[in-house]
Formats: structure tokens, sequence, C-alpha cells
């Protein structure tokens, strides 16, 4: 069983509190900025940063749909760490300052990804369409406190 990972990156024409601050705000800014690849989306606990618990279902292919259940916490400033209590999925969001103005928000998400042949495909494959999922994530959230 190997660990995956898929990372993406971009840089947001706002300021890093204001990114950060969307990015934690699961009630309202996290539920506009998701694509269509989420859905099933709910708070069960806090909404705000650290000690929320927010489910949704993640659909990364035709046939393939995870159920996820996180729990948010904030182990730095700049940073949110999403666990998911149904796998062994973490996603690590970091926004740091990139200039007057400007973040840089880098998402990065690591599983135990399966073995043999599967697990071959999913190393190589699913970093990709994470990666596309994340992107547009990003591109949404960009639109949203850009504003």
């Amino acid at each position: 069983m190997a660990q995956v990972e898929a990372t993406t990156e971009r840089v947001i024409a706002a300021d890093a509190e204001t990114v950060f601050d969307a990015l934690a705000d699961y009630q309202e800014a996290r539920r506009k900025v998701l694509p269509g690849h989420f859905s099933e989306y709910e708070v069960r606990e806090g909404g705000d940063g650290e000690g929320t618990l927010v489910h949704w279902k993640l659909q990364a292919t035709s046939k393939r749909v995870r159920d996820c259940l996180l729990e948010v916490t904030e182990p730095t400033d700049g940073q949110l760490v999403e666990k998911d209590r149904n796998s062994s999925m973490v996603t690590t969001w970091t926004v740091t300052p990139a200039g007057e103005g400007k973040s840089k928000t880098v998402v990065s998400t690591v599983w135990n990804g399966a073995g043999g042949i599967g697990g071959f495909f999913e190393k190589t494959f699913a970093p990709k369409g994470l990666g596309r999922i994340y992107d547009e994530l990003l591109s949404n959230l960009a639109a949203e406190v850009e504003k």
C-alpha cells in the first residue's frame, strides 16, 4: 500500500488573512466555492476552522465516490488540516503572503493507496484528477475573495 499525494497551488489577488478566513468558513464561503464534484455537503459541528466537523461526498471519477467526514484543525497560523474519519485521507491547506495584496494557497492531500495493479493506477492517475478538482476549487475561491 503506497502513499498517494496530490498537490495544487494558486496565487490569489487577496491578502492571506482574507483567503484563509474564506477557506475556514465552512458554513458559507467553503460551500460556495466547492465544484460540482462535491455533494451532500453538511456542517455537523462548528463551522469556522478548528473544531469543525464537515461531511461531503467527493466524486473523483464517474465510478469513484468517496464519503468524507472531516475533522478540521489549525495546527499553525495560515494552515487548515482536514482529517477524514472514514479513511486515511488528510488534506492540508496552507495560505501564505505572496507580495502586496496577494497570497499563495497550497492544497495537498495524502492517503494510503491500494496495493497491486489497482494501486499503480491510483498512484498514477488519482493525483492528476484530484489536482483538476482542486484547481477548480481554487479558481472559485479566487473569484469569491477577489470581488
